[in-house]
């Protein structure tokens, strides 16, 4: 993510121009044809994972980085995280193969420099430190200091497992985008909570299984909560888009502004000093957070980094699992639907459910119960989306192990850091 020059004089656009645009762009219908991942890691020194990573050591292992002929790109996220986004694949197993491949190149690269990757939700040792240094990320990090420290955490404390699928056929069904934009957001606590792993941060345990789904809580609603659920895919997304208030404005040279108050609808209507133009647009849509976001796609974003070298292969299974084969897709709506409308659907104010699966996980009842299903169907469906053993007995460790006695990561971690501190984590 380097810092370019970028141009903000050309037309701008209406309202109705935006609609437009978002209501065309947000949901690609049709058959579910491919699968994606995006894996971020926190950058470790080895052996001294407490020991906090300067910018040199960032700037040698992004020099490094860059010289690997890679599958996927690699981008570098503020507190030093490094994200490799896999390309769209027509297979799950293709795209385990293929990020599996870029990741051990770049443990490998990394193991050279005497730094690892860690995957953590959020750094249970230090505190956030951004690490890099941007007009974009400058403006970002004082517009999410108005609302508390909570955006400084997402940015430069933070990783996860984000699982990308196919929109789904425009028609009604267990593979209609209607469907799958409702299963993406019940789903979504059953998620949070299985594979929860972020309990400790800046060394103390914070009274979350999942302290990054708190620090997206605790960004403003209108950035980082689900459109209305009650209303259309297309047309909840849109005017979440449109009221979202506008984190900054580009510049085309030094720093960008971060206005305050001022909703993209407002800036289209002739609020703000220019018009905003589509590329304003297009990067607006960037600093949206919601839990599931649409980009032609979905991208489902509420998974922590998960432990172990292979470890986000069992999210990413899982999830596909539940939303590309019929049957267990029909499965994890029906488990999820009864869930989500008892707790109230968005746009609560406060999801309870959401709340509940980021601070007791698998403990719940309720929770634990729907994941056992889900993850039951998600294991009988993976070997008619192609999945071969190596998958299969990950999944099946991972429902022996961890969701049938309903332990998520993090009790690992609170039991690690209760007897041994942060520095035995890993």
């Amino acid at each position: 993510m380097s810092d370019q020059v970028c141009r903000t004089d050309g037309p701008g656009i209406s309202v109705a121009e935006v609609e437009e645009i978002v209501h065309g762009i947000c949901f690609k219908t049709g058959p579910p044809a491919a699968v994606g991942v995006e894996v971020e890691w926190l950058l470790q020194e080895t052996g001294q994972p407490s020991l906090p990573l300067s910018g040199e050591r960032l700037d040698e292992a992004c020099r490094a980085l860059r010289a690997l002929d890679l599958s996927s790109p690699l981008t570098v996220e503020p507190g030093g995280q490094l994200e490799l986004s896999s390309l769209p694949a027509p297979a799950l197993t293709d795209c385990v193969r293929a990020v599996s491949a870029d990741l051990t190149r770049v443990r490998d690269t990394l193991a050279t420099l005497g730094l690892s990757l860690a995957g953590l939700g959020a750094n249970p040792w230090c505190a956030p430190r951004r690490l890099v240094h941007a007009p974009r990320y400058d403006a970002m990090e004082a517009y999410l200091d108005r609302a508390g420290p909570d955006g400084r955490g997402m940015m430069c404390a933070s990783a996860s497992v984000q699982v990308c699928l196919d929109a789904g056929h425009e028609e009604p069904g267990p593979l209609g985008h209607a469907r799958r934009w409702l299963l993406a957001h019940r789903l979504g606590p059953v998620l949070v909570a299985a594979f929860a792993n972020s309990p400790v941060h800046a060394g103390r345990l914070t009274g979350w299984r999942s302290t990054r789904q708190a620090f997206w809580a605790g960004i403003e609603p209108g950035r980082s909560a689900a459109p209305d659920l009650t209303v259309a895919p297309r047309t909840a997304w849109t005017r979440r888009v449109l009221d979202a208030p506008v984190m900054c404005v580009r510049e085309e040279a030094g720093p960008w502004s971060v206005p305050e108050g001022l909703t993209f609808r407002d800036w289209a209507a002739g609020a703000g000093r220019r018009p905003p133009t589509r590329a304003d647009l297009d990067y607006h849509l960037t600093t949206l957070f919601p839990p599931v976001r649409p980009r032609g796609h979905l991208e489902l974003r509420m998974i922590d980094a998960q432990p172990g070298e292979d470890g986000w292969i069992v999210p990413f299974a899982v999830t596909t699992a539940l939303f590309d084969d019929p049957a267990a897709a029909e499965t994890a709506y029906r488990t999820v639907k009864p869930l989500a409308e008892r707790y109230g659907e968005w746009p609560a104010p406060h999801n309870a459910l959401w709340e509940c699966a980021a601070r007791d996980a698998l403990t719940d009842p309720e929770l634990h119960e729907a994941a056992v299903r889900c993850f039951t169907a998600a294991l009988d469906a993976l070997p008619r989306l192609g999945a071969g053993e190596e998958v299969l007995g990950a999944v099946r460790e991972f429902i022996e192990h961890r969701v049938l006695p309903g332990r998520c990561p993090a009790d690992d971690l609170i039991e690690s850091f209760t007897v041994h501190g942060k520095d035995a984590l890993r």
